[in-house]
């Protein structure tokens, strides 16, 4: 895996990729494996049905394998090697667009996917762009809002690359605003959040526009 590349350079697009986790426990899998099988029986679910004899054991896998496997994950362990930044890449801004990620909403465990772009000026240490992907999907695979993604994300990238300046802008469907209340079918919600001198409007901001707005245009 290359090094996220010198100040100015957008990474190409990147398909979503699996990071390693801890698994999760017997004794969480057979809790989860109890709830489920209670819920679908408070719902008048007939668990006598055959369709419904394994769905204890593969909603339990679902959640605790892939929906939330990123409470399993630090930050640190996604992020993972740190190489010595580029020469001259100090100061400037590495940016990757388009990553696709999922998550959950914690108010009505209904799921969410959208785009994120990442940014950060490098300070001593760079990352692989995959590892961006990976600190990504270590927060947004937990019972999260989108607000709150964004700026976890951030502080990771400023907490352990050491950089002051960094940015995660979110565009999401929202399951629970297209499928109940409201049924804003193709409401799309956005969430932002900066540290250091992308927090400010300025030439540092109007790049990272710049090259998220020039995605979107490729993307149509």
């Amino acid at each position: 895996m290359r090094p996220a590349a010198a100040s100015g350079m957008t990474a190409p697009h990147v398909r979503k990729r699996t990071h390693t986790t801890r698994p999760p426990t017997a004794a969480a899998r057979r809790k989860m494996e109890r709830a489920v099988r209670a819920f679908l029986q408070a719902s008048g679910a007939d668990l006598s049905d055959p369709n419904l004899a394994q769905t204890p054991e593969r909603v339990t896998a679902a959640w605790l394998d892939e929906f939330l496997d990123g409470y399993r994950t630090s930050p640190e362990e996604a992020l993972g090697e740190r190489y010595p930044a580029p020469k001259g890449a100090r100061g400037g801004l590495v940016v990757i667009t388009g990553l696709r990620y999922r998550s959950v909403c914690p108010h009505h465990l209904l799921p969410y996917e959208g785009r994120a772009h990442l940014a950060y000026a490098p300070c001593d240490s760079v990352v692989g762009f995959g590892r961006l992907s990976a600190l990504l999907d270590c927060f947004a695979h937990r019972l999260i809002l989108q607000e709150d993604l964004a700026r976890e994300v951030v502080a990771a990238l400023v907490r352990v690359l050491g950089t002051a300046t960094a940015a995660c802008v979110l565009e999401a469907d929202m399951t629970c605003l297209r499928l109940r209340g409201e049924e804003q079918s193709h409401a799309r919600t956005h969430a932002e959040a900066y540290a250091g001198r992308l927090r400010r409007p300025g030439p540092l901001r109007r790049e990272l526009w710049a090259r998220i707005d020039a995605k979107g245009r490729r993307g149509r």
